[in-house]
Formats: structure tokens, C-alpha cells, sequence
């Protein structure tokens, strides 16, 4: 499909999408604005933009695109069509974002606003090989922070349960 013959890409797979057809939209009303405008051909392209935009709940929506390129110009932006349905995708475990976060050994300190700090407060250059053992420092102080707000029945951590604060 080429540009003449097709309404919008997929904000995804860059896919063309033609006229009258299914797509979904996300209902979270930040891609949904007229700058962002994001719309997606299938369930599965919308759901790649989930890790990234890192929404705290949300849905694909089913919408129409509309029936000629006139429609979607006498719109003055890229309509939609009236149709419209709202079906929640639920993500598989997998993808939620604390399943899909840092795997274990995932360097989790940010280099240069480490190197930033040691320069500023020493005047010291740092190795990239302290990022390895530093975040390992992390992950066993988030771990115990689990811990304790595991211990007091809540499902967020909170900043007295970091040992030590």
C-alpha cells in the first residue's frame, strides 16, 4: 500500500492502514493528542508501546479510520471513524512492567550521572567496571526494601523501608 492509497501508518510497524478500516488507538489520553496521534494496526502493535510509555493502565481501543482521504482532511487532522468500541487487552504476565524491568544482572546506575557526581565531589575520572558491583549494591538494598514492605502488608515500597534510611 503506498501513501495515495493509505490513511496513516502504524505508529509501531510503520505499516501503511487503509481507509475504512480497523485500527486501534490507545486509551491513555497522552498518545492520543494532536501532536502524538498514535494509532496501531493490530492488538499486538499497540501492546509494543506499552514498556515504553509505561502506562499505568490501559487499553487498546477499536476504532475506523475514515472512509476517503477527504474525510480525513475535512477533519483538519487524521479522523476516525464514528464507530468506536472499547475492548481492554489484557497484557500477559510477561510484559508487565515489573516482569519485564531489569533481569537480575542489568546494570542498574545510570554511568554518566555517576561519573558527574565522582567528578564534581573528587575531581576523579570512574571506570566503567563499577557499574557491576554497584548495582549489585542496589539490588540487595531493593531487595530488603521488599522485604519490609512485604512484612508490613503493602505492595509499595516506601522510603523508611530502605535498611539504613
Amino acid at each position: 500500500m503506498t501513501e495515495a492509497e493509505g490513511w496513516r501508518r502504524c505508529s509501531a510497524c510503520k505499516e501503511w492502514m487503509g481507509f475504512a478500516k480497523l485500527h486501534w488507538v490507545c486509551s491513555v489520553s497522552t498518545c492520543n493528542r494532536k501532536r502524538t496521534g498514535m494509532v496501531f494496526c493490530t492488538p499486538d502493535c499497540w501492546e509494543v508501546h506499552l514498556p515504553i510509555m509505561n502506562h499505568r493502565e490501559a487499553w487498546a481501543v477499536e476504532k475506523i479510520s475514515p472512509a476517503t482521504a477527504a474525510a480525513a482532511q475535512a477533519a483538519g487532522k487524521p479522523a476516525t471513524g464514528k464507530r468506536e468500541s472499547q475492548r481492554r487487552i489484557v497484557r500477559p504476565a510477561s510484559t508487565t512492567p515489573a516482569a519485564s524491568a531489569a533481569p537480575p544482572d542489568e546494570v542498574l546506575i545510570i554511568a554518566s550521572r555517576l561519573k558527574a557526581y565522582v567528578l564534581a565531589s573528587a575531581g576523579m575520572n570512574t571506570s566503567e567496571r563499577i557499574l557491576d558491583p554497584l548495582s549489585d549494591i542496589v539490588r540487595d538494598f531493593v531487595d530488603r526494601a521488599i522485604e519490609n514492605a512485604r512484612r508490613e502488608g503493602r505492595k509499595t515500597i516506601l522510603d523508611r523501608d530502605v535498611p539504613g534510611s
